[in-house]
């Protein structure tokens, strides 16, 4: 018989959550699920994502998009081959001959939206490379397809990429060659052994989905994950923040960004876990980096973002690290003044979110779009023209792809005083003739510094990134670039909605911006002429 004091002794206790599968390099911060009125948060917020942000796809723009990924994955099966029968291989290696699609980005993550490319990488065997039969043969026969169009190759690329629409679909393909003969239907892009002898341009495409394949297995509700993940970048695009090519963050930084805060609250509805995104990053310490998951060794001699090893690591100023080998560094161009912009809205939008979470304010405040040229006194214009729209394409993309140089320079030269914030929109003149797009930098001198009267003449800066950018390999006559120096009571009308300027703010407006560059606190001076010969330069090739 037991004893009275078994009889009355306490179960014991549960298993500690932490007990559970870790996910991340740390411990949660909390493993606390939704209350009941997370939950009537959480169901405000996925109305509003459904009914007036629209970041689903419908059903028939998903099934386009399937038909457009099976279609290309067609062709480059049939382009495999026909390059293997022509080289003389077997009938049998004919047969076997095979190519492979895989996806990535928004796509592979389950939060494509109808305006964000598919981006694909094309697999293939040993023989068929990038260089000639990837970026000659099959965009040769892409060229002569009647639903390709806008087909651009940028084979010198970091990551080589075409880009073009298929059938209205916008696409980016990578190609890259394994060494295997005969590439099988099943190959798991996950094996590090893919990885052995190619090349780095090989090893950045094939991490793309690597990446992406990793991301979704480190966090612990893929649902609340993607969901959270389409508010994020609904939220970067309206707060003009998301653009990895100029600065900003791109699709896989805001993906690791959100995919570590579903690690940190493991058991977090959507709504808990955007009002703890801003919390969190909020708070980081940078330049400290974003990881999911610990470094893995260097197996195959490939470099790792390691700032240890690596005196260039060291520089970033807000590294997020991808998490399959080799580990990179996908923010590389973020700037003190881009993160700076970063956090600053990262702290607009925790205060939105307490307010929300007190029942003060609606999921619509957190989304309200930046008023970029209503935030500065000066603003830098980029003006690229060339002959024709095909033109315009290749040489505003390289341009596009340089200004986060500019960025920098103006840092380098300004001793950090002047600060930039490029604007990722891009503007077009729809009265000029000529092929033509614009885009914008605001301008402002550090905050907290005085430096009243001092000019910042960034003449030389600016002759610097025009001489870098006219290296153009693919260089034709018209296309030209102009930067010049702009007052925001003289900045062209179709920068804004309808292309009628708004009413400007009240002196008292005006008043409560005291750090904002202005004649009174510092002057610019990025060219050589003056405004006025500048207008007449601009009228010649605005109207020719």
């Amino acid at each position: 018989m037991e004893s009275s004091a078994t009889l009355i002794a306490p179960p014991p206790p549960p298993p500690p959550q932490a007990s559970a599968r870790q996910y991340g390099v740390t411990r949660p911060i909390s493993t606390a699920g939704p209350t009941e009125a997370d939950i009537q948060i959480n169901i405000e917020l996925e109305k509003f994502l459904i009914e007036e942000a629209g970041v689903h796809e419908s059903k028939e723009e998903a099934t386009k998009g399937e038909q457009v990924l099976q279609r290309i994955e067609q062709i480059v099966k049939d382009w495999v081959k026909q390059l293997t029968s022509s080289r003389g291989y077997t009938e049998l290696m004919v047969e076997d001959a095979n190519a492979i699609i895989f996806t990535f980005g928004s796509y592979r993550l389950g939060v494509h939206h109808p305006e964000d490319e598919i981006e694909m990488l094309c697999v293939g065997p040993s023989y068929v490379n990038r260089d000639e039969d990837f970026f000659f043969i099959l965009q040769n026969i892409l060229a002569e397809m009647e639903e390709v169009t806008e087909l651009q190759p940028l084979p010198d690329a970091r990551i080589p990429v075409m880009k073009f629409k298929f059938d209205g679909v916008p696409i980016d393909l990578l190609y890259a060659s394994i060494s295997l003969l005969v590439v099988p239907e099943d190959l798991d892009i996950s094996d590090a052994s893919l990885l052995y002898d190619v090349d780095e341009p090989t090893v950045r495409s094939l991490n793309c989905c690597r990446a992406a394949d990793q991301i979704l297995k480190l966090v612990p509700n893929v649902e609340h994950f993607c969901t959270t993940l389409r508010c994020l970048k609904f939220w970067a695009k309206r707060r003009g923040v998301y653009s990895n090519v100029i600065g900003f963050l791109g699709g896989v930084d805001w993906a690791i960004l959100v995919a570590r805060v579903c690690q940190l609250y493991p058991n977090a509805v959507p709504s808990m876990l955007v009002s703890r995104f801003f919390r969190v990053y909020t708070q980081w310490r940078w330049p400290n980096p974003v990881m999911l998951c610990a470094l893995e060794e260097d197996e195959l001699g490939f470099s790792s973002w390691d700032p240890r090893k690596n005196s260039r690591d060291r520089t970033h100023h807000m590294p997020i690290i991808t998490p399959a080998y080799p580990c990179k560094n996908s923010s590389k161009n973020v700037s003190q003044s881009t993160l700076r912009v970063m956090v600053e809205q990262f702290q607009y939008s925790n205060n939105i979110c307490e307010k929300v979470e007190l029942f003060k304010a609606e999921w619509c405040a957190l989304f309200e779009p930046y008023l970029f040229f209503e935030s500065y006194k000066n603003y830098l214009q980029v003006d690229i023209v060339a002959a024709d729209v095909d033109d315009l394409r290749a040489w505003k993309g390289w341009v596009e792809s340089h200004l986060s140089q500019l960025t920098l320079m103006i840092e380098r030269d300004t001793l950090g005083m002047l600060q930039c914030h490029p604007c990722p929109r891009e503007y077009v003149d729809t009265n000029k003739q000529c092929a033509h797009s614009a885009f914008f930098m605001g301008l402002q001198k550090k905050q907290g510094e005085k430096i009243q009267g001092q000019q910042f003449d960034i003449r030389g800066t600016v002759d610097e990134f025009r001489l870098s950018v006219n290296m153009y390999m693919f260089w034709k006559p018209g296309m030209e670039i102009y930067v010049s120096h702009v007052r925001r009571r003289l900045l062209p009308p179709y920068v804004f909605p309808d292309g009628f300027r708004p009413p400007r703010p009240s002196r008292r407006t005006a008043q409560h911006q005291p750090d904002k560059l202005s004649c009174d606190d510092g002057e610019v001076c990025a060219s050589g002429s003056s405004e006025s010969s500048l207008k007449k330069k601009k009228d010649a090739y605005m109207n020719s």
